[in-house]
């Protein structure tokens, strides 16, 4: 889906403070401390929290100076907190991360964080002295499950009350910055908020939080991207890996929260994306995401050399609320430079607006062999009124006329697109001319809700929420299953080709079976069988997660493809697909959907 000012991050609490109870002075092993002046560290540090920071340390450059480390990491430092009272001195951090990629990528920040200050991570929550909880606030279905969510880990936490290490509980991510009031005052379940912008805060808040203290920074920033923080990526099998490129976005979409969760749009320096990948290349990734909420409206202006005053192109027939930006290095150089890293690693990107496909970046998508013939383009819905009252800044027939000139330029694209049910005002032909367009463009992939209003927004305050449930979820549910056909269709056109495949590792129904996918995103699952090293060659091979094999494909559904492994092969050797008129004779088989979130 695809503002302010950046204000130093502030101690927060309560206006009745209460006593500090106990702190733990945790120390590292490596440290020895006699007891005499263990006592007088934390009789200071008591005195220091309980008390809470001076009028000084809420004065701008004292409260919070800005010191880099030796590794070139930016960290804030606190006077009225000392160094050593930040260290998490192995406490365990369990981390629960919900929604899109984006919050995968922001895991990996604030693990990354805490890593350097002493945490360790687990994936045992009953070992957790800390719980984090990365949240999603699109729809209100995604809230709904962090509440019941909370309502758990406080059962838990309250058994745990009387221990020597009791459990922290944090909020992270979009919902912290929602919901701040209702998670802090009302509820009172969590003891720790920090917002997508606040994550290199996160030290000090937990330290506020042992001193009996809720904690909150849910500041958003102009400027904070992460660049210089290297995140701790946990990708399944380590083969592929997500990078964050930009935050924040500017479309202000009549539906959307992720403007007042997120922020304005900035975009990571190049330097520091190019640095992230070549650490991923020589880790052995072997395909990389580039994430932003809009990540095709890329533009660092970071280097001045770059920053002069030609407009931001934009896709023909389309328009933005905001001012033309100017100056910067655009997504179509970005993506070149990435492209360029590792021949051997597959580049895709996502969640991209149909506004910010100039012809440049689709020529640059079919000339390089790495990036994928892959792309999302959302349409939200196919009537031309309801896309007007989304404020998506196109009609139908600018879309239509987009997805042709894709097509001309990337002959063998596969498409994949976000919809959504029963916006306000949506009428039946509206609906109808959605199923219609969903017909037309034949995706092979789909995201779709039914409408989920959000406060803050621009529907919020403009227009009516007058569509029934009932109509919502049956409007959706017809969407579901043209949807479903379409994909079929698509798929099954790839019977008795020959793709290149990345695979993932063992398929989730069977052991006996590997998955990965095709360039064009499609899961394909296949027999785990030794195949020839090479095309050519007759020495036989495993298969192995991270590794490029080509498969002669044999049956398709709506979800995937099944066929057989060939062989070994590389993604500079390319794939070998066949041509249409030597493809086998099929029957494809029947299948679901399914609806995620991204």
């Amino acid at each position: 889906m695809e503002c302010l000012r950046t204000l130093k991050p502030m101690f927060t609490a309560p206006l009745h403070r209460s006593p500090l109870r106990c702190i733990q002075l945790r120390l590292c092993s490596k440290f020895a401390v006699t007891s005499k002046e263990k006592n007088k560290s934390v009789g200071k540090h008591k005195s220091q929290i309980s008390s809470g920071p001076s009028f000084q340390d809420f004065i701008k450059g004292v409260a919070a100076s800005r010191t880099r480390a030796a590794d070139g990491e930016l960290s804030e430092k606190h006077d009225y907190l000392s160094e050593d009272l930040l260290m998490g001195n192995s406490r365990k951090v369990y981390f629960e991360t919900y929604g899109c990629q984006m919050n995968v990528n922001d895991t990996e920040i604030a693990w990354s964080i805490l890593q350097k200050k002493g945490y360790e991570r687990t994936v045992h929550l009953n070992e957790a002295d800390v719980v984090l909880l990365v949240t999603c606030s699109i729809r209100e279905k995604a809230e709904q499950t962090i509440w019941n969510r909370l309502q758990q880990l406080t059962a838990m936490k309250r058994k745990r009350l009387k221990t020597h290490t009791p459990m922290k509980i944090g909020i992270l991510g979009c919902m912290a910055e929602r919901l701040k009031m209702e998670l802090l005052e009302q509820e009172k379940l969590v003891d720790v908020l920090a917002g997508p912008d606040a994550y290199r805060d996160l030290p000090r808040l937990l330290t506020v939080a042992d001193g009996g203290q809720q904690a909150s920074n849910v500041l958003l920033s102009l400027e904070e991207t992460y660049a210089d923080v290297m995140p701790v990526h946990h990708a399944p099998q380590g083969c592929s890996a997500f990078v964050s490129i930009m935050r924040g976005c500017d479309n202000m979409c009549s539906y959307c929260i992720v403007p007042f969760t997120r922020g304005r749009e900035r975009s990571r320096p190049v330097r520091s994306i190019l640095e992230e990948v070549r650490m991923l290349s020589d880790q052995g990734v072997k395909e990389v995401t580039l994430l932003g909420q809009n990540v095709n409206s890329y533009r660092d202006t970071s280097e001045e050399q770059f920053c002069g005053s030609d407009v931001t192109k934009l896709s023909r027939g389309f328009k933005t609320i905001y001012q033309s930006k100017r100056g910067g290095q655009r997504f179509s150089d970005l993506l070149d430079r990435v492209s360029r890293v590792d021949p051997d690693i597959r580049i895709r990107f996502t969640s991209p607006h149909p506004k910010d496909f100039p012809d440049e970046v689709l020529h640059l998508i079919a000339e390089r062999g790495n990036i994928c013939k892959q792309i999302h383009l959302p349409a939200q819905s196919g009537s031309s009124r309801v896309l007007k009252a989304m404020r998506r800044g196109y009609t139908r027939e600018a879309y239509l006329d987009l997805v042709k000139n894709i097509k001309q330029i990337i002959p063998d694209v596969s498409l994949s697109s976000d919809f959504i049910s029963g916006f306000c005002g949506e009428t039946e032909d509206d609906h109808q001319q959605t199923l219609s367009l969903i017909r037309e463009v034949g995706y092979n992939v789909g995201f779709l809700f039914a409408y989920s209003m959000r406060k803050k927004t621009h529907a919020f305050h403009r227009l009516q929420d007058d569509v029934p449930a009932e109509v919502k979820q049956r409007r959706l549910e017809e969407c579901i299953a043209v949807f479903r056909e379409e994909a079929e269709r698509v798929n099954a056109d790839l019977i008795g080709s020959t793709q290149l495949i990345l695979v993932e590792g063992e398929s989730k129904r069977s052991a006996a079976d590997l998955c990965g996918r095709t360039d064009g995103n499609v899961k394909v699952i296949f027999p785990k069988e030794d195949v020839s090293a090479q095309p050519a060659g007759f020495s036989a091979a495993p298969i192995s997660a991270g590794d490029y094999v080509l498969v002669k494909i044999l049956t398709a559904s709506s979800q995937s493809l099944k066929g057989r492994a060939l062989s070994h092969s590389s993604l500079r050797a390319g794939s070998m697909t066949l041509p249409k008129e030597q493809r086998d004779e099929h029957v494809a088989s029947d299948s679901t959907m399914t609806e995620t979130c991204h």
